[in-house]
């Protein structure tokens, strides 16, 4: 049984929202992994649950997760990709049945690292996301923040994103525009 916040009956109940850890790893330049974890934990979701991109020259690049970093770039002018759409838009979106949403699954099908609680050969899809631009100081756009929850189905994926997390997740990407490693690198 649950109740009206969602929380099971007799569980424990989520965690204050509190980014302290998140701004202080930004500030100490900490790297990409340990801030995408600090994020995971925000957001009670896996790490592999947090995606991490930066705009350069008009396309997006996986910073995190790994797996993802070598898998290619995404175009800001592709029509089915949520990333570029977000950073194009500059707005946040949200999605609590996202396998209904027309969107390039190619990302999807790269090996993640499975989470402990999987027990299945195929890897489980994402349920529900939310996706948002990085704004800089000057209001253009650094790079995209997803949160997913994956799953097999819509049940097993965890709670819906709200508009508490929505407004969490403005929080961050305030906090992640201060990130070096969403500047654009130098020319070689």
């Amino acid at each position: 049984m649950t109740d009206m916040t969602g929380n099971s009956a007799g569980a424990a109940p989520a965690p204050a929202f509190s980014i302290d850890a998140l701004a202080e790893a930004v500030a100490q330049k900490g790297a990409v992994e340990s801030i995408a974890a600090e994020i995971a934990k925000l957001f009670r979701v896996q790490p592999t649950e947090v995606a991490l991109l930066r705009l350069e020259h008009g396309f997006l690049r996986f910073l995190f997760p790994d797996e993802l970093k070598t898998s290619g770039t995404i175009p800001l002018s592709s029509s089915s990709s949520i990333a570029a759409h977000t950073a194009a838009s500059k707005r946040i979106e949200l999605f609590n049945n996202f396998p209904k949403v027309k969107h390039s699954r190619i990302f999807e099908m790269i090996k993640l690292p499975a989470p402990e609680r999987s027990e299945r050969v195929q890897p489980p899809l994402i349920q529900k996301l939310v996706s948002a631009p990085i704004h800089g100081g000057d209001g253009k756009v650094l790079g995209v923040i997803q949160i997913c929850r994956k799953g097999y189905n819509l049940a097993d994926s965890g709670p819906d994103f709200s508009l508490d997390d929505v407004h969490h997740l403005e929080e961050v990407t305030g906090i992640l525009a201060a990130a070096a490693f969403l500047r654009p690198e130098p020319a070689a």
